[in-house]
């Protein structure tokens, strides 16, 4: 067993984010990582925020962070992972005993250790440190020429990449994402490289919407212009497919009417545990409710698919900030009015 003290960017409850040493050890079948970067995501935010991601509830101090790249310095001979190599570092940990698992859906695992996730007591470390240790199948090497801010998006394209295969064969398909912030960004981007003839976008923000036209959008709405969804909502639906990633209570609501009879609806926001759901529309059109949740081998979908630029996620980075400055990072994250993703640099 082999032990070091790194700085790591730890939360403690809300409001209350610390930048301080953390000790790991690893065994001679593990892989230590240096990382490189890391991009915050939603969880990172309400953990910052309320000292809790939906259910999962803070005990005790916990690193933060799932969305991330490093360099491999030490790996067991037989993994065939190199000293040197820059790897995106998937952050499912799923048991693979189970049945689900053994079904090949290992994104529904129900003891699945995600990296950075307060679920289960202890908690989940995440990435967010100078260094972490990981198994070696949870590392997925890329080409040295593609720039690591690139790579750091390959978790969240991963759950989006799942949210279109959750959707079926999308060639030819008119498709609305409801929702314009980072996942509502890469679906549309995801969309079109897997062969939606339009993608159509909503949001609040006119900053999102303003993103959500660089990433591919055909055009974008916002989503109280009566006028515009009025006419999507005429003849029963205007969409073959609608991804539904606000989690917005109105939003969730209005794709159903939206949606094509007999088309399909992908669940990917997540917002309130209950909401009012018009039932009887989605009954009679034989609309399908699809939810979709992490990724399983979309990961390494993902990387390949940054790592050849088949879908440029650059828009969507507002701003690079080092570890040290987690705080600052994580309050500019969390205004939607001023940023999309942001990343530490470590």
């Amino acid at each position: 067993m082999q032990h070091k003290t790194v700085k790591a960017v730890m939360v403690a409850g809300a409001h209350d984010v610390r930048y301080e040493n953390q000790d790991i050890a690893w065994d001679s079948d593990q892989v230590l990582v240096k990382v490189e970067r890391g991009g915050i995501c939603g969880s990172d935010i309400h953990y910052f925020l309320h000292g809790r991601a939906g259910m999962s509830v803070l005990k005790s101090p916990m690193v933060l962070g799932h969305e991330f790249v490093g360099i491999v310095e030490q790996a067991p001979q037989e993994s065939n992972l190199l000293a040197g190599q820059r790897v995106a570092i998937n952050p499912s940990q799923p048991c693979q005993q189970c049945d689900i698992c053994r079904s090949g859906k290992q994104n529904l695992c129900r003891s699945m250790r995600f990296m950075g996730s307060a679920q289960f007591y202890p908690h989940v470390n995440g990435g967010f440190a100078q260094h972490v240790v990981v198994a070696p199948e949870q590392c997925i090497p890329y080409a040295d020429n593609v720039e690591a801010k690139v790579i750091a998006f390959a978790e969240p394209l991963a759950v989006c990449i799942h949210g279109i295969k959750q959707a079926g064969d999308l060639t030819g398909k008119r498709v609305l994402v409801t929702g314009a912030g980072p996942i509502g960004c890469l679906v549309i981007a995801a969309a079109l490289a897997s062969g939606a003839t339009e993608v159509v976008a909503t949001d609040l923000s006119e900053r999102c919407r303003a993103l959500a036209l660089k990433m591919g959008a055909a055009s974008v709405w916002d989503p109280r212009d009566e006028e515009v969804v009025g006419a999507w909502r005429e003849k029963g639906g205007s969409f073959d497919v609608c991804f539904e990633a606000s989690g917005a209570a109105a939003a969730v609501a209005s794709v159903v009417a939206y949606t094509r009879p007999g088309g399909i609806i992908v669940q990917l926001g997540m917002g309130q545990a209950e909401i009012t759901y018009p039932i009887g529309p989605l009954l009679v059109k034989e609309v399908q409710l699809r939810g979709s949740f992490r990724f399983v081998d979309e990961f390494t979908t993902a990387v390949r698919w940054l790592e050849t630029g088949k879908i440029d996620p650059l828009p969507l980075l507002s701003a690079e900030l080092p570890m040290d400055q987690a705080v600052d990072a994580l309050e500019l994250a969390a205004d939607k009015e001023r940023a999309a993703k942001v990343q530490l640099v470590f």
